[in-house]
């Protein structure tokens, strides 16, 4: 009795240490075992988020990586919240305009694209049928819509989602500063909170983040070097403003959006439907109703 009472013990104690190990699944896919990966894609839906910062420099006080830090940040802890698999820190994006600054990687876009096409169809052969791709970059704003787009040219049997936030929830902090772009008051305060140990306030003012205002074109023209001609330094903005305050609210607002966008991806039953439907359709467009 003894003897069976010591094997139930043990039985119950490998059931409850299963059951920690499933809810304690760490959200980041370079931390999952490969065994623990299979259950990680079981308990996400086959939901993962791919996090797209870049590297290029942010005024005189920032690091290098500060949208990757941030957006990483963001997506690991919106994760915890509705859990997700978050792929490893990508910077692979659209950053031509800060080729004059040290540091900055910018990649062709014939290989920005061809590489973000092969990560995310491996991600999906891997299991990640609904890809996430959580933006933290500005330069990529017209990067990733287009990428998108590009994904009805062929079948997929995964769905890519972009992600980039809009406008800010009510009860934000108000900024003390007039005009507020890149490094400025805002991103600053948020790593103030994603990587304080990386900020250096002591070096705000070195350099300028005010519009130089050097072309004059009419409204709705566009150019390639409008950032530089507004922004030479790299630097947008007065980070001097930057507090912890605002950089907390941003960031659980942040985190909290990501975790609201997984969860409303998991339920999403319909566009891999109609992603099917249409690439049916579109090899006898003469078959289409008019």
């Amino acid at each position: 009795m003894l003897n069976l009472l010591i094997s139930r013990v043990a039985v119950f104690g490998l059931v409850s240490a299963a059951q920690a190990c499933a809810q304690s699944l760490p959200v980041k896919w370079e931390e999952l075992t490969a065994g623990d990966f299979v259950k990680a894609l079981e308990k996400s839906q086959g939901t993962c988020v791919l996090p797209f910062g870049i590297l290029e420099k942010h005024g005189p006080h920032l690091p290098l990586g500060t949208d990757l830090i941030n957006v990483r940040y963001a997506s690991v802890h919106g994760a915890e919240l509705e859990y997700a698999i978050v792929f490893p820190e990508y910077y692979f994006g659209q950053i031509f305009e800060a080729k004059h600054e040290p540091g900055t990687m910018a990649y062709s876009a014939q290989l920005q694209q061809q590489l973000l096409r092969e990560t995310t169809a491996e991600m999906a052969r891997n299991g990640c049928k609904k890809i996430i791709i959580a933006n933290g970059h500005g330069g990529n704003n017209h990067l990733l819509p287009f990428f998108s787009q590009e994904q009805m040219a062929a079948p997929h049997d995964y769905v890519i989602y972009i992600y980039q936030p809009a406008g800010s929830p009510p009860g934000r902090p108000p900024m003390k500063s007039s005009f507020d772009s890149h490094a400025g008051e805002a991103e600053t305060s948020h790593v103030m909170v994603s990587r304080p140990d990386l900020v250096h306030m002591d070096r705000v003012a070195s350099e300028s983040g005010a519009d130089q205002k050097r072309q004059d074109l009419p409204a709705g023209v566009y150019t390639g070097i409008w950032w530089y001609a507004k922004f030479p330094e790299h630097y947008a903005g007065d980070a001097a403003e930057a507090n912890t305050m605002l950089g907390e609210f941003d960031m659980k607002a942040w985190a909290e959006g990501i975790a609201g966008v997984i969860r409303a991806v998991k339920s999403d039953q319909v566009s891999l439907r109609l992603q099917n439907e249409f690439y049916e359709k579109s090899k006898h467009p003469l078959d289409t109703k008019q």
